[in-house]
């Protein structure tokens, strides 16, 4: 069983992790050295980000072949983040084609999938900000810009929700699910379907 935890910046999701995964945890890359800039090279940047997302997909599964579940910090599919980023403007069309296209593409070649439980956290802006404030441990240079996303990342699972109901949980538990793999991982249908509901560009 796949299980991802979501949400912006500071809205708590890699606390949860840490308190419920243990060694379940895949956690989520930060900063990658050597990544295509959006602008100068957009083609090359849906490569690399579509590449990435798969190595975590690919790691979670590794995690739960040797442990029975994985607890994914932030969604390996995180094809919702180029998406947020052209709904609040601060991305063009192109880029959230070209990243969806890299995206579609792995899903067909079966290397990466949907999860089977998605808890994404509902923390409200202002919480957010306060819990950033007070933890020294990280840097949030960019929280502003990701508290913009909150909305266009909650619509994101939503849709989800609609297409593949029953895996997404809004608010994050008490204690960390249990079940089995939900199948449909890689179930193309479903992610044109979830796209084609997706809203547009503001």
């Amino acid at each position: 069983m796949i299980v991802v935890v979501e949400g912006i910046s500071a809205s708590g999701k890699s606390t949860w992790c840490a308190r419920h995964g243990g060694s379940h945890v895949v956690p989520e890359n930060g900063r990658i050295a050597g990544a295509p800039d959006r602008v100068a090279n957009s083609t090359g940047a849906a490569a690399f980000w579509a590449e990435r997302n798969v190595d975590r997909w690919q790691a979670a599964l590794a995690v739960e072949r040797a442990t029975g579940h994985a607890l994914c910090d932030t969604d390996p599919l995180k094809l919702h983040y180029v998406w947020c980023l052209w709904r609040i403007a601060e991305a063009s069309e192109r880029h959230w084609s070209l990243e969806l296209a890299a995206t579609r593409q792995t899903i067909a070649d079966g290397r990466i999938g949907f999860a089977d439980r998605y808890l994404v956290a509902d923390t409200d802006v202002e919480t957010a900000r306060r819990q950033a404030m007070t933890d020294a441990s990280r840097r949030r240079r960019n929280f502003d810009l990701h508290a913009r996303l909150r909305p266009a990342l909650l619509e994101w699972y939503t849709v989800l929700d609609v297409v593949l109901p029953g895996r997404v949980q809004f608010g994050l538990p008490a204690n960390l699910p249990v079940g089995r793999a939900a199948g449909q991982r890689h179930d193309l249908a479903a992610f044109d379907a979830m796209v084609a509901r997706l809203p547009q560009s503001k």
